[in-house]
């Protein structure tokens, strides 16, 4: 067993494998390019978001027996091909739940309290109360669309602030615990205060947050995306913007990241031309801590695998 590591990863995990006796060659360096050269070399890979591992890179692999992501999601990893090829996926979903818990409560409270734009107006010499008068989480509804690791995480920090938090989970029921209690979607649109999303991004989440969904949320809302920006049609969030059904929108991850890319959205502009939107580099999950976590735990479930393979 060998494995090949093209992201760069805490030396935790390095630490694990050496302890264990396993072979790595730990390039974090490397490109696409290189990498499709000497895959074949390895039973291994180990990537975080550095590219996507598709069919093509896949059948360049022809020694693969398992692909590890350091991160929460799979969505750069083409996941019913490697399926297909009886290749094992991992992710350390564990390893970042915290961390995106607690920023996307800063991000709410943020919006809520017009933090981020007293800050602006102070500091260029405006001193207005009345115009910066905040909302109180407390004795609000909380609704939480997928109770995963992140989700559940997210409930069980919002328990100090004395909100009802409800989720949904399209693929789990029986769900109900001490933080967060399972209900319908239709539940969801009717008392939800907060909406915050906790999915990965799949063939069948992509784009599903538009205008018609929505539309049917009785009250009006404050959005938080800290899943994956591929989930929400920005414009959609912008005209309910307008039409005041969303109160204030939280945005760690977008469509497109990084630039010149996202600069040349046609949504750009009005969407940071906005005091009541909250914008982040994907960085949620992305803790001195967590990025210690998201190799310890990857490690784990890498070296247990290899010992009952």
């Amino acid at each position: 067993m060998s494995i090949l590591i093209v992201d760069d990863l805490h030396e935790v995990i390095l630490d694990q494998f050496k302890k264990e006796n396993i072979a790595y060659d730990y390039q974090p360096d490397i490109q696409r390019e290189e990498a499709e050269k000497i895959i074949g070399n390895y039973s291994g890979l180990i990537i975080r978001s550095k590219f996507q591992v598709d069919q093509a890179f896949i059948d360049l692999g022809n020694k693969l027996e398992f692909i590890g992501r350091a991160g929460a999601g799979m969505d750069n990893i083409d996941e019913e091909y490697a399926a297909s090829r009886a290749i094992f996926l991992f992710s350390a979903n564990e390893g970042n739940r915290d961390a995106v818990g607690e920023h996307m409560i800063g991000m709410l409270l943020s919006l809520m309290n017009n933090l981020n734009r007293g800050d602006k107006e102070v500091r260029t010499g405006f001193w207005k109360r009345e115009e910066n008068r905040g909302y109180e989480l407390k004795g609000r509804t909380v609704a939480l669309i997928g109770y995963g690791n992140n989700g559940q995480a997210m409930a069980k920090k919002l328990s100090g602030f004395e909100v009802n938090v409800i989720a949904y989970d399209k693929y789990k029921t029986g769900f109900s615990d001490q933080y967060a209690r399972e209900v319908s979607m239709e539940e969801v649109v009717k008392q939800a205060d907060v909406l915050s999303f906790h999915i990965p991004l799949t063939r069948e989440t992509r784009g599903m947050v538009d205008e018609e969904y929505l539309f049917h949320f009785r009250k009006p809302i404050f959005f938080l995306m800290g899943a994956r920006g591929g989930i929400a049609k920005v414009p959609a969030v912008l005209k309910n913007l307008d039409n005041g059904k969303i109160l204030g929108a939280a945005f760690d991850v977008l469509p497109f990241e990084k630039f010149p890319a996202l600069a040349e959205q046609e949504w750009y502009a009005d969407l940071i031309s906005r005091d009541n939107v909250l914008l982040s580099p994907h960085v949620a999950g992305w803790t001195f801590e967590s990025y210690e976590k998201l190799s310890s735990f990857l490690g784990e479930k890498i070296i247990g695998f290899l010992k009952n393979r």
